[in-house]
Formats: C-alpha cells, structure tokens, sequence
C-alpha cells in the first residue's frame, strides 16, 4: 500500500473516530453512532409511557432500543453509563398476553433477553411493556409507567438528502426562498402537527413573504389531497403561528405575524382575539385560525444551508 493510501485511510478513520458518525453516512446531530453495531442513538431522560416513547422514537425517524444481541447491550451500555439506570426498551406483550417480542414482532428467542430472578411474573396483570437495567436485567411493568429510553437509527437505514440536509424524505428545496417545505397528507391538530415538524427538526411553515405565501398555496395545490380520507378540516392548512396564550398572533418564533413579513388574513378575519387560538391559511394562501383542536393537512419548515462541497 502506497504511503498516500495508507494516509487517506487514517483520515478516514480519523473522521470516523472523532466526529462520531460514519464518513459515508449521517443522521441528526443529537444521536452517537457507536460503530461496533453501525447504528446511531439517543439517550432520552425525559420519562414517557412506554407507547409515548415508540412514538417519540418513531417521530425521529427512528425505533425504540432493544438490544438485538449481547455485544449490541454490551457496547449500547458503554454509551449509557452517565444515565439514569433503567429504560424502557422495545418488548412488549400486546401481540398475545405473556407471550413477549420486539416491536417488530421478533420472539424472544431471536434476540437478546435476560430477564430478573422470577421475571415475568405479572402478578397484577399489567405487566405488557419492558424495562431494562444498566447491567441488562429485564422485567415487564405497566406500559402506563414512564422511563427514560433510547432510540436506534441503523446507519443502513439512513438515507441522507442533501438538498435539505435531512435524514427526512419529502423536503422540497426552494432556493429561491432559502428554505425547505414538507406537505403532510396525515392530518393532526396543531400540537400534533407542532410535535412532528419539531421531530423531523424544522418548524410549521411561517410565512414571510407575499411570494412565501404563493409557493405555500402552489405546494397545497399540487398535494393529492382529495385521495385522503377521513374526518378532517378540508379547506385550510396549519401553519407555525397563534393566539395561544391571548398575547397576539405569533409566529412559533416569538415574532408578530406582521413582523414575520405577512398578515393577509382572509375575510372579516381574525374576529376573535381573546381565545387560545391556532394559526392556518385557506387554500388559496389568506390566514386563518381553529381552536387547536380539529385535524388538518399542516406544512413543516427548515432553513436552507448551501454547503460547498
């Protein structure tokens, strides 16, 4: 091997080793790739239910952590040591009662499972979910107790977008605006919605422009919303602003909506000022509001970095 290979290869290495992330692979800045399982992670000690948590993983574009084997625990637990002592992981009992597997039904028997003396056991009947110690020990409990988790992401898994600088699919770039959009066709109520732009790391759209405002409206023309079914608010998409605590409409940034850069409201609109109230536009772009509550379309936003490669 020539001296020049041999030097890539120790900067390649060298990248792997200090950035903490594969040179050939990315996920979101707040997970550690530990490189014995190829997988990237991250420590939640903010407790949840055990169904809060798959869904909080699963809101990240990852899963909720079980270990697939020994060595997996073992280099997992190396990465956990200044955390709390217990989490719950990724087995469960839903499927059949007693009868534990992973979240994507692999039996016991295919992964790792080292359960406390006696465990399960059940003795109230409302031992469905699984917790974990640092030293690998199982034991089922209440699903509705809540635990720090980790979540997983497989570097295989992750396919990274670089006109947006996402791990997330459906981000569109426009550059002419300097941001990226996403429209989603599962309608939420607005704390939903907030919730999972928040998790895909960006933030629902505010608009800041009369030409912002034409491209929102182009983006909700061209979704196929008329192929979604269900009950919903038809008519109007969520955006990143509000009159949540009767201090004026702003944006999830802190700034008025007439700072922000728009105020077009749709007719007579806004009547109401002294609720706790959400931001939307109408189809064709004028702002409107809800009371939080009803499910809709929503578009999430993320600031655009070029990057010179």
């Amino acid at each position: 091997m020539s001296i020049n290979s041999s030097l890539i290869l120790f900067l390649l290495q060298f990248v792997l080793d200090t950035h903490g992330q594969p040179h050939n692979k990315q996920f979101r800045d707040d997970y550690t790739f530990i490189k014995e399982t190829q997988s990237f992670y991250k420590y939640f000690s903010n407790t949840k239910t055990w169904h809060d948590a798959l869904t909080t993983c699963a809101r990240e574009g990852a899963t909720l952590f079980y270990a697939e084997d020994k060595e997996e625990f073992e280099a997992v637990a190396k990465f956990w040591t200044q955390f709390g002592d217990v989490i719950f992981v990724g087995i469960s009992s839903f499927f059949s009662k007693g009868v534990f597997t992973s979240y994507d039904n692999k039996p016991l028997t295919d992964i790792y499972n080292n359960w406390f003396p006696g465990k399960p056991d059940d003795k109230n009947g409302e031992g469905n979910c699984v917790i974990m110690s640092k030293r690998g020990q199982m034991e089922a409990l209440s699903c509705t107790q809540r635990w720090p988790f980790i979540c997983k992401k497989t570097s295989t898994n992750v396919v990274w977008h670089h006109d947006c600088e996402t791990p997330y699919d459906g981000y569109v770039l426009n550059k002419d605006l300097g941001r990226c959009y996403k429209f989603f066709l599962t309608p939420m109520n607005w704390t939903e919605a907030f919730a999972v732009c928040n998790a895909e790391e960006s933030y629902l759209a505010i608009i800041n422009s009369k030409q912002e405002a034409n491209y929102l409206k182009k983006l909700t023309e061209d979704a196929p919303k008329d192929k979604v079914r269900g009950d919903y608010a038809a008519g109007v998409v969520m955006l990143g602003f509000g009159n949540r605590f009767k201090q004026g409409w702003l944006s999830v940034k802190g700034a008025t909506i007439e700072a922000s850069g728009y105020s077009h409201w749709g007719y007579a609109q806004p009547d109401v000022d002294n609720k706790d109230l959400c931001g939307a536009m109408f189809y064709n772009g004028e702002l409107t509001y809800s009371d939080c509550s009803p499910r809709s379309f929503f578009i999430c936003e993320k600031e655009y970095t070029y990057t010179r490669l």
